[in-house]
């Protein structure tokens, strides 16, 4: 069993659309900010250039409003980057007419590539990354000084002025990087979470199809009697007849055997319907089936107690199998053990082992190996076999433990003895043959 290098959440992320109403609610925010901060300072007597500054307020208002009657429920990537752009120029031309570095709203330069790390991909935020820091350059550089009332223009002292420029472009990129971390952890995670729910809801409808199949099977059975009853009657009817009376022979032969098909078909449903609980030895061996012939031998050393039948802790009990297989080189081998208060289930293969970097890792989203086991390809999925049995797991009590014995690796999965074992009436026999 082998594990978990890591895939970047970059690589799962992708870009999506932003809902417009999203955009447009920024913005009409950054717009009432930048009106209050401008009346603000006028009514202190502060002097600049008031006009040039009201148009482009003026300009960040018409955009909104013809956003807003556009009225379209999402913005596309391409609209998205236009729309940033024209944010970001709009607040660097503010900057640069109300004091550049010296204005103590320069900090907002830094929203539009932190909202383009939420939604675009990672080559478009390092563009518009590079381009934050060209347009706070230039601002920094050709700034119309603020003045106070009685005419003092504000200058930063130079070293001042150049300590607010860098902080402001060490923002820029740390604020992106964080942002679209945390953006790409939270898609990754999302994605993991539906595709164990998809993983369970499988494993459901694979058991609550024996109660189908039983009711199907009850259901044909009254009308395949009367085809054979029928059949029967003609046949003695037609005894003057040889080629009819064959046909009705065969007739009812055929109503025989759907009949045998249908008492298996039946008694198979019944008993996955009708059975919650099953030896320990029975779930292991049916966690264990679908692996049984990929190369390794798989041994299962296991006589506990009865325990549920459980869709969510068999497929769980599978993906651990599975990763055990694909990185054992020749063996396998399942065990179990139960005290008064706990019963564990133990996999452990002779395979290269889980590396030491990530072993405390392992079981979250989307890490995955990429190393070759001996004798079979790269196995080279999305990370999520691994969450997907240590979610399902736990969500039936288990507490689950990764770690390297030797050689090979170990997983142990323990229950407190009441959420996993039952009463051993519980399990049913065979259910007797329905007879057509």
């Amino acid at each position: 069993m082998h594990a978990p290098d890591e895939i970047s959440p970059a690589e799962i992320a992708r870009s999506e659309p932003i809902r417009m109403r999203t955009v447009i609610l920024l913005r009409w925010v950054a717009i009432l900010g930048q009106l209050c901060a401008t009346v603000v300072a006028y009514t202190m007597g502060m002097q600049f250039a008031v006009k040039p500054v009201l148009i482009l307020i003026l300009a960040a208002t018409a955009m909104n409003m013809w956003l807003f009657l556009q009225s379209p429920r999402q913005s596309s990537v391409r609209s998205t980057v236009y729309q940033l752009v024209f944010d970001l120029v709009q607040i660097a031309a503010l900057m640069a007419l109300t004091g550049g570095m010296a204005n103590p709203f320069a900090l907002l330069v830094l929203a539009p590539v932190t909202i383009a790390a939420t939604t675009l991909n990672p080559r478009q935020t390092v563009a518009l990354g590079l381009a934050t820091v060209a347009l706070i350059t230039l601002s920094a550089v050709v700034a119309l000084p603020l003045h106070e009332p009685d005419g003092t223009p504000l200058r930063l002292d130079p070293l001042l002025a150049l300590g607010h420029w860098f902080a402001l472009v060490i923002g820029v990129f740390f604020f992106a990087y964080y942002a679209h971390r945390v953006t790409a952890e939270l898609s990754a995670t999302s994605n993991a979470l539906f595709a164990t729910q998809m993983a369970l809801a499988r494993e459901q409808r694979l058991q609550h199809l024996g109660g189908v199949v039983a009711a199907a099977a009850h259901e044909m059975g009254t009308p395949l009697a009367t085809i054979k009853l029928i059949a029967s009657e003609l046949a003695d009817e037609l005894q003057d007849r040889p080629d009819l009376a064959a046909d009705m022979s065969n007739l009812r032969l055929s109503a025989d055997r759907c009949a045998q098909i249908l008492r298996s078909m039946g008694r198979a449903g019944k008993d996955d319907l009708l059975m919650r609980a099953a030896p320990l030895h029975t779930v292991l061996d049916d966690a264990a089936s679908p692996h049984a012939d990929r190369g390794p031998r798989v041994e299962i050393l296991a006589e506990g107690p009865v325990v549920r039948r459980d869709p969510g802790v068999i497929h769980g009990l599978r993906n651990l199998i599975q990763n055990a297989v694909d990185f054992a080189d020749q063996r396998v081998v399942i065990e179990a053990d139960s005290d008064s208060q706990h019963l564990t289930v133990t996999v452990r293969d002779d395979g290269p082992g889980y590396p030491a970097a990530l072993l405390a890792r392992i079981g979250d989203p989307y890490l995955t190996s990429r190393r070759i086991g001996p004798q079979r390809g790269e196995y080279d999925g999305m990370g999520l076999g691994l969450f997907i049995a240590k979610t399902l797991l736990e969500r039936s009590g288990a507490r689950l433990t990764f770690a390297n014995g030797g050689p090979g690796a170990i997983v142990r999965v323990r229950w407190p003895l009441d959420r996993i074992v039952v009463d051993d009436r519980a399990v049913l026999g065979e259910n007797p043959e329905n007879t057509v």
